[in-house]
């Protein structure tokens, strides 16, 4: 081969093939000649771009989950909305829930959730233990624990697991290896702690803790007790998160010195005002046991009980609920740790209407509309995050240095800064236009065909329900409870490990004392202490 032909990409066709092929067609020849252009000279330009910035271009590999070992049997401790979406994750739904993803699948192809299901890996575990407080959550559990063929209504059944009351019951069994704890935030604590000390191994859901004194108490059980702990940051697993470490340790944006995230919603189910279940009653629902961390104790409140991230007493608000992804998806990129200080402001804004269903009896204590200013003066950059639950419009995060700015979803964009230092050159040369992506990281998600609800999409878009390995889509939750199994098995350490788990628990108990005390939080890197 010729050194013209390796030029040309081994093709023989150069301008001027490319010009006698289009004389016979004046107009359209001109028109097509300068199409040709611009793409070569685009490709020409994507080449010289891609060795400057020297990306891997590879995307993450599927590898599928390892069998090895005895089977590990998991309890669930909540099977509500959360809980209801981990059983999923580990491979296990109710029988009615899997046939409507097989009927929604008959009747639109773009529906993936039924074969999404069916092609998770089997991580070789039994749901042997359900604990809920609500009856009808309680049976759903064990009708999903029992499924262990992921059949439809018509299936065949597997072994049951046993219902447990009060979940020390399922602690204090050796038919319990490890627990999944989706309760509300009130008890994440203690459950941990309690978990930790009996030997169970924990996949534990956000927020970390109820208070700042929580946070200490748990990360020293786990410590002392050995057992393998992941925090329920599915983000670890996004695979355009992983490709932004890479750029951000390339320096592709050069010295960072503002973040911006944010959360964006605009449905009642986005700011926490779900549904309450008809067969909900005193019978159906243990409230005392519900109420028990409460240092004040409430009468029976069926608003309370499925709106109960509305209120301090069980919820961490948009700091410990929603912040806290944003803030582990920086800190997985940048590493950044604990904030130096924190401030924050807000308030109810929106969902305060008794006329058009915001509330029942009680106006929600928690905002609906809020922000909060982490300080990293050691490390030169601030993080601002603000949020509303009362409009979509998304701006998604955004880390900011000096030579460009990186956007980042379920996709990753990175812009040169036109004052930029490393990009003076090729800027002015016309090879870089700061007003087009010099790097785009589209992993191979075509659309998001399986998201119903608006709370979904919200998700969907940050990366939050869905990735990709080598080209197929993988439930990043499921990823996630995948590598606290495989850490279990192996004896290491899954990646929202207790150490990150406390950076966050930190950084989310100085937002919402910022907003509470309506003051600035100072954190005390040397004796570990807020101030």
């Amino acid at each position: 081969m010729s050194d013209k032909e390796k030029n040309t990409g081994g093709s023989k066709m150069n301008r001027r093939d490319v010009i006698k092929g289009l004389a016979t067609v004046p107009v359209l020849g001109a028109m097509a000649y300068g199409t040709w252009r611009k793409t070569r000279q685009d490709h020409i330009r994507s080449h010289k771009l891609a060795k400057e910035l020297n990306m891997s271009s590879e995307n993450l590999e599927y590898t599928p989950y390892k069998h090895d070992g005895d089977t590990l049997r998991i309890g669930i401790i909540g099977f509500g909305i959360r809980g209801t979406q981990l059983m999923k994750a580990a491979g296990f739904a109710p029988p009615k829930t899997v046939q409507g993803w097989k009927d929604d699948a008959a009747k639109d192809s773009n529906n993936k959730r039924y074969s999404d299901f069916l092609e998770q890996d089997d991580l070789n575990i039994r749901i042997t233990g359900v604990c809920d407080l609500f009856d009808v959550h309680a049976e759903d559990g064990l009708s999903a624990a029992a499924n262990i063929g992921r059949e439809s209504s018509d299936g065949k059944m597997g072994p049951a697991a046993k219902r447990y009351r009060n979940y020390r019951e399922m602690l204090d069994s050796d038919e319990i290896d490890a627990v999944i704890i989706a309760s509300p935030d009130h008890w994440h604590a203690q459950m941990t702690i309690d978990a930790a000390k009996a030997g169970k191994h924990v996949y534990a859901e956000k927020g970390f803790s109820l208070t700042m004194d929580e946070t200490y108490l748990i990360r020293d059980a786990v410590k002392s007790s050995g057992i393998v702990y992941q925090l329920g940051h599915q983000g670890r697993q996004t695979e355009s998160y992983i490709k932004a470490k890479e750029a951000i340790d390339k320096k592709l944006i050069g010295k960072i010195n503002l973040i911006e995230v944010c959360t964006n919603r605009n449905s009642p189910n986005g700011a926490w005002v779900y549904d309450i279940h008809p067969d909900a009653n005193e019978q159906t629902v243990d409230w005392t046991q519900f109420e028990e961390p409460c240092p004040v104790k409430h009468p029976w409140s069926p608003e309370r009980f499925f709106r109960w991230r509305c209120w301090w007493d069980y919820g961490t608000g948009l700091s410990g609920d929603l912040l806290t992804h944003e803030f582990d998806a920086i800190n997985q990129i940048l590493g950044m740790g604990i904030p130096a200080s924190a401030s924050a402001s807000g308030g109810v804004y929106f969902y305060k209407d008794k006329a058009k269903g915001h509330y029942v009896n009680e106006i929600r204590e928690v905002p609906d509309v809020w922000n909060a200013v982490l300080e990293y003066p050691d490390q030169d950059f601030s993080i601002l995050y603000s949020a509303t639950l009362a409009s979509n419009q998304d701006r998604g995060k955004t880390i900011m240095g000096h030579d460009g700015s990186l956007k980042l979803g379920n996709s990753l964009t990175i812009y040169a800064d036109r004052e930029s230092t490393r990009y003076k050159e090729k800027i002015e040369s016309g090879l870089i236009d700061p007003e087009l992506p010099i790097y785009t990281y589209i992993p191979g998600r075509k659309n998001v065909d399986t998201v119903a609800s608006a709370t979904e999409q919200y998700f969907a878009s940050r990366g939050l329900l869905y990735t990709y390995r080598g080209g197929r889509r993988v439930d990043t939750t499921h990823l996630h409870i995948a590598e606290w199994i495989q850490s279990i098995r192996e004896g290491t350490q899954p990646s929202c490990n207790i150490d990150q788990a406390f950076e966050e628990g930190v950084a989310a108990a100085m937002g919402i004392k910022a907003h509470r005390e309506n003051r600035t939080i100072f954190w005390d890197k040397d004796t570990e202490q807020i101030v």
